[in-house]
């Protein structure tokens, strides 16, 4: 199922990129994932909402933290933003933006994990989240690359009722579960991984032909920093575009 219309309450629900050239990504993503990219009113701040299908599928506004680089933004949804910044507190992690309501759409707040991982959480209003998921050009997965894997799942257990299960492979894996299903990933950060690297949530974007798609980056302006490469779930890479966000993009397997 790719249309959805709510999430349960620790889901995953929502990505937006903050960015230095709103224009210029909004030309770049439209043109690699055929988005409609909408511009909002006067009081959004130069938010832009991106549409795929008439459905909302992921947001784009100015950067407002100008000393780190273009970020994607993972947004987990909450029943009460309040109670959840609250938690996050009392487990170890920080608010750095505290709940605050964005019009009538919904109530959010900026957080930090016990090792800097930045995420927000959204109380939804009249927008539940992403209206698309799981198919070319929306969401397919949020990651979250860290290097203290025991803190991060006391954390995130937590505050957001996680079950964590661990998957093993090549790489120290885990999954985070919520009732059962999966709705997210924690990778370990291996010496592969630069030691300047912070730890953040990262996201994945579903692609028709990973291949494909790795050069239509390249071809737009973007840069290519892991080329196509077979891993369980599909064929993957990951991309830069040309303000600095990095962005993964998935081909998933076919289930037989």
């Amino acid at each position: 199922m790719t249309e959805r219309d709510s999430y349960a309450p620790g889901t995953p629900s929502w990505i937006d990129l903050g960015t230095s050239d709103v224009a210029a990504a909004a030309t770049f993503y439209s043109e690699l994932f055929g988005w409609d990219i909408q511009e909002g009113p006067p009081e959004a701040g130069g938010y832009r909402m991106c549409m795929l299908r008439g459905r909302p599928v992921a947001g784009l506004g100015p950067h407002q933290d100008t000393e780190r680089p273009p970020w994607w933004t993972t947004y987990i949804s909450v029943h009460s933003a309040d109670e959840t910044a609250a938690a996050i507190a009392a487990d170890g992690g920080t608010i750095v933006v505290p709940p605050m309501d964005v019009m009538d759409v919904g109530r959010m707040a900026v957080a930090m994990d016990p090792s800097g991982a930045a995420f927000s959480i959204w109380q939804p209003g009249t927008h539940a989240g992403a209206g698309l998921v799981n198919e070319p050009g929306t969401l397919c997965w949020n990651e979250l690359n860290t290097r203290h894997p025991v803190e991060q799942v006391g954390f995130y257990t937590a505050v957001f009722d996680w079950e964590a299960v661990r998957i093993g492979g090549a790489h120290d894996y885990t999954e985070f579960h919520l009732h059962g299903q999966a709705v997210g990933g924690m990778l370990q950060m291996g010496p592969e991984f630069p030691p300047d690297m912070p730890e953040a949530w990262t996201i994945y974007f579903a692609v028709e032909d990973c291949d494909a798609s790795a050069a239509k980056v390249t071809e737009l302006g973007g840069v290519v920093r892991v080329p196509p490469t077979d891993i369980g779930p599909g064929r993957f890479a990951v991309c830069v575009d040309p303000q600095g966000a990095v962005f993964q993009i998935l081909t998933m397997r076919q289930v037989t």
